[in-house]
């Protein structure tokens, strides 16, 4: 009697290997891509929209999406190209041309890092960017465009959100 104990969890160990041989690891690009999950608007109780919700997701294959807030040595220097590592243009559409409009305050930010504990990890999930829209655009047909910048300087690909026009009351 004493043997069936070990033929069960000899049993449920051979299983368990057969099943965990199965899973596959995540084989992402080095690159990091990123893909359109969304885009809203929330308005104030007046006409005009006070922020909008980017959300996007992520994967990346060794994990090295984010910085730390010490990050900010060359390359990632305040005045550098690789400060931001969620790099966001805004435009207008004026004249019925879409145009870039530099404002005082970017949209871009620093994304956090993603996976602290090993970075030689796969990684996947999404983010959510809050962007205020304050003061009001001065048009009323406006559109994002995205991409990030991993630790070791990967530009992922560009989204774009859908045009979006502004309610106006």
């Amino acid at each position: 009697m004493k043997k069936q104990p070990f033929f069960v969890l000899f049993f449920l160990a051979a299983i368990l290997a057969v099943f965990s041989g199965c899973m596959k690891k995540q084989n992402y690009s080095i690159v990091p891509e990123i893909s359109l999950l969304g885009f809203e608007l929330a308005y104030d109780t007046g006409q005009y929209p006070k922020s909008g919700l980017l959300t996007f997701s992520y994967q990346d294959g060794d994990g090295d999406i984010g910085l730390n807030p010490g990050d900010t040595f060359p390359p990632f220097h305040k005045n550098g190209q690789y400060y931001y590592n969620l790099v966001i243009t805004y435009y207008e559409k004026q004249n019925g041309v879409f145009t870039p409009v530099d404002l005082t305050i970017p949209f871009s930010a620093r994304i956090p890092v993603l996976a602290p504990d090993d970075p030689n990890k796969a990684i996947k999930g999404y983010i959510e960017e809050t962007l205020a829209l304050y003061p009001p655009p001065k048009h009323d047909t406006i559109k994002f465009e995205a991409f990030i910048y991993d630790r070791a300087l990967h530009k992922s690909n560009v989204i774009t959100t859908p045009v979006i026009v502004l309610r106006r009351n």
